[in-house]
């Protein structure tokens, strides 16, 4: 996925309070660090971050934490969060194969937005629904599994709807066109499914969980 790569992003990012420099320190603390018992919901390459702050903003009782590995996508996000007053979102620089050092048993839910689809054979174990990625969001729910994926790849979307059948998660939603589905389902939009609705690409999507 390309982006552009913006000059000082690095202290642009560790300037803002938004951004938690030192994760690893608050492993089994994060309500400490929100203030409060709410729960904790992650969304894995968040990108330029309008997902996850519209999420912030509509829902107050609920803590978000976003994770994003290149910090150039981060500063969007960062410059979207400065006009705000927002409390229950926190932003965190770092590879995704990382939290089971950040988190403890501490998150209800997981957000796979757009991510990577890797689509050739030799970087499956990437794909954030391979199996081991499932493992590793083992160590970090607080009790009941619960992923929530979109994309436009309709090649990650039927891989991961394998993996996390192979995995016993069961499918409380699905949708092969989430824009369009009879069904209405609750959605906020990514940046990039802002465009793609434009280009009206099929948006799939599943709610999956393991009770």
């Amino acid at each position: 996925m390309r982006y552009n790569v913006i000059k000082n992003a690095d202290k642009i990012v560790k300037g803002s309070k938004y951004v938690v420099n030192n994760p690893y320190e608050n492993k089994n603390n994060w309500s400490k660090v929100f203030g409060n018992n709410n729960p904790i919901k992650l969304e894995l390459g968040m990108g330029r971050g309008s997902f996850i702050i519209e999420m912030a903003k509509q829902y107050p009782n609920v803590n978000f934490i976003g994770i994003e590995l290149y910090d150039s996508q981060m500063v969007q996000a960062v410059e979207k969060l400065q006009s705000l007053n927002l409390k229950n979102i926190k932003l965190i620089n770092c590879d995704a194969r990382e939290i089971d050092k950040i988190f403890g048993k501490e998150i209800d839910t997981i957000y796979l937005t757009f991510s990577e689809p890797w689509p050739k054979k030799q970087d499956e174990k990437k794909r954030f629904t391979h199996e081991s990625y499932l493992k590793l969001y083992d160590k970090i729910y607080k009790k009941n599994k619960h992923i929530i994926l979109k994309t436009d790849n309709k090649g990650l979307f039927a891989y991961s709807l394998e993996s996390l059948s192979q995995y016993w998660y069961s499918f409380e939603r699905v949708s092969l066109n989430l824009h369009y589905d009879e069904n209405k389902i609750e959605n906020i939009m990514t940046d990039f499914e802002k465009q793609y609705f434009k280009e009206k690409r099929p948006i799939y999507y599943v709610d999956a969980t393991f009770k």
